[in-house]
């Protein structure tokens, strides 16, 4: 050893007695409190960045070892495992955190981190997404973990986002609820009196459990709630003593209760039949659906509906309600001549039969009706059921003629019924005339569409619908899922592919979050991996930003995903929200040129997205500028998708 080496020793030794003075032996990790480690193992003239352990304090220093004790019996979080586990939860998004350090040892431990597996986030949103984008393939809820005060911050974007699409999500957020036993310091300040109170004005149901058979009546309970019409998130504060401390029976055997699922309300038989009647009789009934169809046996239903009557569809795009290639289906201008209109599961009934022009005179938008002032409306919504006051996800109230509380897929099969005995005998030629014009309309409109499409077809930066299309010649044959939302690209998929299936389309976030498209269609891509689907992605870049972490979770746990990234460099929307006011307030003509851009692009400097999904593990290729090269590159990221490995190719596209 040599002098300065020696030098170095003593100053240390110096200093661990300096801090065993100030009780450093109480800080210790007491996991790693008797453990020899790495540096200790280590001839004594190699450094270590490694903090000291209680050994090596009392070892260098002459003072005693603190020794602490192990846990006695079962902790009281293995318990809980064995709740979560009767529920069949196959994966756990999740960042990790120390107020939940319990559960998170039991589950990969104790439950060997199987059913569920935890699946590793960098951030609370994304989690929350994947498990929003896995239960719309699948129809099965996921669970989370956050961490107190901050991570159920990050989480709530994502758990707003579920309310607002109903979907179930089960989040549990761990909580330091002891102030006199809980630590100083950090564990302080992420710990609240009540942390759902949070997110209580959009989940379902929440509750803070004081005892482990609590906990068990309460996750069971939470998980019957998330899975009852309306589908929702629900929340559970998990204190971290709860977690912790071993189980004390005190004569009461801990038992996990059984869990039935409870069937969807259904519309009352009146109600049914007066909408049944309403129908039938029509001249020209619209049926206009949102988040109608809840399984492919919706779909089917609600084609049978639609073919009794020959009604035309409009189908708003929550879910994949409708097939695309339907005669049936229409654009929204269908309701103009309506004189029956049933909306299922509507998220905004008002929106659909008016209109609003927004910056109006004095900034006041302008309401004009689309229907006629005769026609007949129904309603059947499960939402009812569960409206809150305070966001205003449930939109301007519709006055409606014939309203159902109820779950619009459970009720469809009684209302076909109704609707095929109500129809009159010498109706059914009228319904049969209706047939002839609706193939008639949707030729008509397929044929603009396309002529729309072929716009620019050969233009740099390249247009949205050549992207959307270079990306189904290159899918069409495989058994594909569209995981992302389309209304970015001017929501060509919906107009240009083929969409017939449930899984064909997932529809979008519910609340219009930014930031949900990347998680979400990782989450759907997982379920879909386990299904042997693939999965296509139209990903917009001011998405990606927001939580881009997400691509490293999707390569660590090989989660196969074509992401196509529609890469305008901007924030388009609110590019044009800012050029239409600066237009209605006369700035342009006065400036002399487009000031939109400052504060909505992302340019200058480009972000290359093809390296940074490299940096994270992906296959990825691009820019691509030039249209001819858009088809290859699809080719080649999807045979590295049929691989298992998720593939990023970044296109240079026109703004929509």
């Amino acid at each position: 050893m040599t002098r300065k080496n020696l030098g170095s020793r003593v100053d240390r030794r110096k200093f661990l007695k300096g801090v065993a003075v100030a009780g450093a032996a109480g800080t210790v990790n007491p996991q790693i409190a008797t453990a020899t480690t790495a540096a200790e193992a280590a001839p004594a003239h190699l450094p270590s960045a490694l903090p000291p352990t209680a050994h090596t304090i009392a070892a260098e220093t002459g003072t005693s070892q603190v020794e602490v004790s192990r846990i006695g019996g079962i902790a009281g979080s293995d318990f809980m495992v064995d709740v979560i586990k009767t529920l069949d939860i196959k994966y756990m998004p999740a960042n990790c955190a120390s107020s939940y350090r319990g559960i998170h040892e039991s589950l990969i431990n104790y439950g060997g981190n199987k059913m569920p597996e935890f699946l590793t986030c960098t951030h609370e949103e994304s989690a929350i997404g994947m498990a929003h984008g896995y239960f719309k393939v699948t129809g099965k809820p996921l669970m989370s973990l956050c961490h107190g005060t901050v991570g159920l911050q990050h989480a709530t974007m994502g758990i707003y986002n579920a309310w607002c699409d109903r979907v179930p999500v089960i989040v549990m957020g761990g909580n330091d609820l002891d102030a006199a036993h809980r630590p100083p310091g950090v564990p302080t300040f992420h710990s609240a009196q009540d942390i759902n109170a949070l997110v209580r004005d959009f989940t379902k149901w929440d509750d803070t459990p004081v005892s482990l058979q609590h906990f068990a009546q309460s996750f069971v309970r939470a998980y019957k709630i998330a899975m009852t019409a309306p589908y929702g998130p629900v929340m559970i504060s998990l204190d971290a003593g709860l977690q912790q401390q071993p189980i004390h029976n005190n004569g009461e055997e801990l038992y996990v209760p059984r869990y039935k699922p409870t069937s969807p309300p259904q519309g009352e038989t009146g109600a049914v039949k007066e909408a049944a009647r309403l129908l039938a009789n029509a001249q020209n009934p619209v049926i206009v659906v949102d988040r109608a169809a809840r399984t492919e046996n919706g779909v089917g239903l609600l084609v049978q509906l639609a073919e009794a009557l020959q009604a035309r569809v409009i189908d708003m795009g929550g879910r994949m309600n409708f097939p695309k290639t339907h005669h049936l289906g229409a654009p929204v201008t269908a309701v103009n001549n309506a004189d029956v209109i049933i909306g299922m599961e509507l998220s905004d009934f008002w929106g659909v039969v008016n209109s609003y022009i927004d910056n109006g005179e004095h900034g006041i938008g302008i309401n004009r009706s689309k229907i006629r002032s005769d026609t007949k409306l129904i309603s059947i919504s499960s939402v009812e059921l569960n409206t809150k006051a305070n966001y205003q996800d449930f939109q301007r109230f519709q006055s409606v003629d014939v309203s159902m509380a109820a779950d619009a897929e459970a009720t469809l099969p009684a209302l076909i019924e109704a609707v095929k005995s109500a129809i009159p005998n010498d109706h059914k030629a009228e319904i049969e005339r209706r047939s002839e014009a609706a193939k008639k309309a949707r030729a008509e409109g397929r044929a603009r569409t396309l002529q729309l499409a072929a716009l620019a077809w050969d233009a740099s930066p390249i247009s949205t619908a050549r992207l959307v299309m270079e990306t189904w010649g290159q899918i069409k044959n495989l058994d594909w899922s569209l995981v992302s939302s389309s209304g970015n690209v001017s929501n060509w998929p919906n107009r240009l592919w083929p969409i017939e299936k449930y899984h064909h389309w997932l529809g979008g976030s519910g609340g219009y979050g930014v930031g949900y498209g990347a998680p979400a269609s990782i989450g759907a891509a997982l379920a879909n991996r386990d299904l042997g689907r693939f999965s296509v992605s139209i990903q917009s870049d001011g998405d990606l930003m927001y939580a881009p972490g997400v691509l490293w979770t999707a390569a660590k746990h090989k989660i196969p995903l074509l992401a196509v990234m529609h890469n305008n460099r901007g924030y388009h929307q609110e590019l044009m929200h800012v050029q239409r006011l600066s237009s209605f307030r006369n700035r342009v003509a006065n400036l002399g040129n487009d000031m939109g851009p400052i504060g909505t692009s992302i340019m200058n400097p480009d972000i290359e997205y093809h390296k940074f999904a490299e940096s994270m593990g992906w296959w990825a290729k691009g820019p691509i500028k030039d249209p001819a090269e858009v088809g290859p590159a699809i080719k080649e990221a999807v045979a590295v998708v049929k691989s298992g490995q998720p593939a990023l190719v970044n296109v240079w596209t026109q703004p929509r």
